[in-house]
Formats: structure tokens, sequence, C-alpha cells
């Protein structure tokens, strides 16, 4: 396995949830409508999703940073995004750095069709539990934030297999829980999430669908 890794887990912090109050907002109607990944989880209200999922220039500033620090970064470096979304993390790293060869991909057409004009010939719709059309190692870094945990434990599977096979190194981040608190807190919040494990249980899981990356949790707390 590769390593622990603290990217995003300011930024996640950074925001104040309500949890029992979304848990008692007519939550089934609620996880329906954000599991469609189009206007209302994006831009919507915000007991669907984001609630208004707006580029804030430099919030991604720092973990871009990182990403490029760590990962040895330059100019014709290939970079995939496993559920780019709107792109606003690629969009800071090519600020950063506009050499970099960036691609990604997402599930929702909303989503692709809010990002920046320079990206969108960058980007295509695609689903993370697929074959990707790439290569082995055909990326320098693959990346994936608050994906995975959106798949079936047997999507996973392919879906893992995948983003190790097409890079040379890795990052993926999702949600996780420690405790019987972060537990009760994340399910509350999560609309998506089809997968509900302890960080030794994702390690597990990493394991043995042959994930060799680094990694990072976020949690509820």
């Amino acid at each position: 396995m590769g390593q622990l890794r603290d990217f995003a887990t300011s930024m996640h912090k950074a925001t104040k949830r309500d949890y029992l109050a979304r848990m008692n907002d007519d939550k089934v109607h609620c996880m329906m409508k954000a599991k469609e990944y189009e206007f209302d989880y994006w831009d919507g209200d915000r007991r669907y999703g984001y609630g208004g999922y707006k580029y804030m220039p430099g919030r991604f500033k720092p973990m871009a940073e990182a990403l490029i620090k760590t990962y040895n970064l330059k100019k014709g470096s290939k970079i995939l995004d496993v559920g780019c979304g709107k792109a606003f993390l690629l969009y800071e790293m090519q600020l950063l750095e506009p050499g970099l060869e960036i691609v990604g991909f997402d599930i929702s057409k909303h989503g692709l069709a809010s990002v920046h004009p320079d990206l969108k010939a960058k980007l295509f719709n695609y689903k993370a539990q697929d074959a990707y059309p790439f290569g082995d190692q055909y990326f320098d870094l693959a990346i994936s934030m608050t994906t995975f945990h959106n798949l079936k434990i047997f999507e996973l599977k392919t879906a893992l297999a995948e983003f190790q096979r097409v890079a040379k190194q890795h990052y993926l981040m999702l949600e996780s829980y420690r405790n019987e608190l972060e537990q009760f807190n994340v399910q509350c919040w999560a609309l998506t999430c089809e997968s509900f494990f302890k960080p030794e249980e994702w390690i597990w899981l990493y394991e043995h669908f042959g994930y060799k990356g680094d990694y990072e949790f976020i949690y509820f707390e």
C-alpha cells in the first residue's frame, strides 16, 4: 500500500453540517434525487447535495499545490481525475502548472457542462466502475475525490483495479468513519454513498482488489 495522505481534510472540516436536519428531511426522496447526479445534486436545494457548487478562486489551491509537489508534477505530466465533477481541482492545478496534460471524467452531464471553458475539451462523460479507455500506466498520476464510496462493492473491484492500472502514481480520497458517532453522522449526511466502511476495512478492500496507491479518508465528526 501507499501512504495515508492529508490533502483534503482541512477543507472538508471547514464546512458546518446539521446531520439530524438532513436525516429528518424526507431523506429517501433526497437520496433518490441526488443519485441522478444532475442539476439538483450540484446546484439545486441543499437538501439534494451541494446546494450550489460554485468556483471559489483559491479554495482548491492548497490541495493542488500539495499534489503537484508530492507527486513531482511538471510540464508534460499526465493527470487523470476520476469523478472530476466540475473539475475545480483540475483547474487550480492547471493554473499552477499550465503545462500539465489534464484528463477527467464524471457520470454527471450537468457537472461537466459547468466546467471552465479551458477544460471542456479535456473532460468526458464516463462511469468510474467501467473499464477505463487508457493504456497501462498512461498517466503520471490518477486522482479521485469522494467518488469510490458511491460504488457498490462489486463495482469497486473494477474501479480500483482500473484506477491502479492506468497510472504510475495514485491518490484516492473517500468518506469513512472511526467510531459510532462518525458512523451515525455519515449515514445521516450521505446522500449517494453505497459503501460505508471503516478505514481498516477500506484498506483491506484496496489490497484485495489490487490498489497500491496513496489514500485519504474524511470523517464527519
